[in-house]
């Protein structure tokens, strides 16, 4: 099983088809790989998850003229997205991969690929 979760694929500075081409090659035939990302449903929450780390100097101040549609952006350039169920879908049909979406508690989607 190859595991990238906490909304990793958006998260690492690579490409997320990168990151599945990978993903893939380095499992197993009839091995899993696992992707998350948050909710839509999630968005307020997440928003203001950043909004208190700005709050703490952890992250810059938010670009609220940027922020919107599932990405986040800070002034100081730091930027966090979000792959959606359609997303995913498009990331995976790009490989010929069928993936299995799964939201789970309104708060995060998982993108689940057996490999072949």
């Amino acid at each position: 099983m190859t595991i990238c979760i906490q909304n990793g694929i958006s998260a690492f500075d690579e490409e997320q088809k990168k990151l599945f081409v990978e993903a893939v090659r380095v499992t197993r035939s009839g091995g899993t790989v696992l992707f998350s990302s948050y909710a839509e449903r999630f968005w307020a929450e997440r928003l203001r998850w950043f909004e208190i780390q700005a709050e703490h100097r952890l992250i810059g101040d938010i670009d609220y003229g940027l922020t919107g549609d599932g990405v986040i952006v800070c002034k100081d350039g730091f930027r966090a997205t979000t792959v959606d169920s359609q997303g995913f879908m498009s990331l995976a049909a790009g490989l010929g991969l069928v993936p299995n979406i799964i939201e789970i508690d309104g708060s995060s989607l998982f993108c689940e690929i057996v490999v072949s």
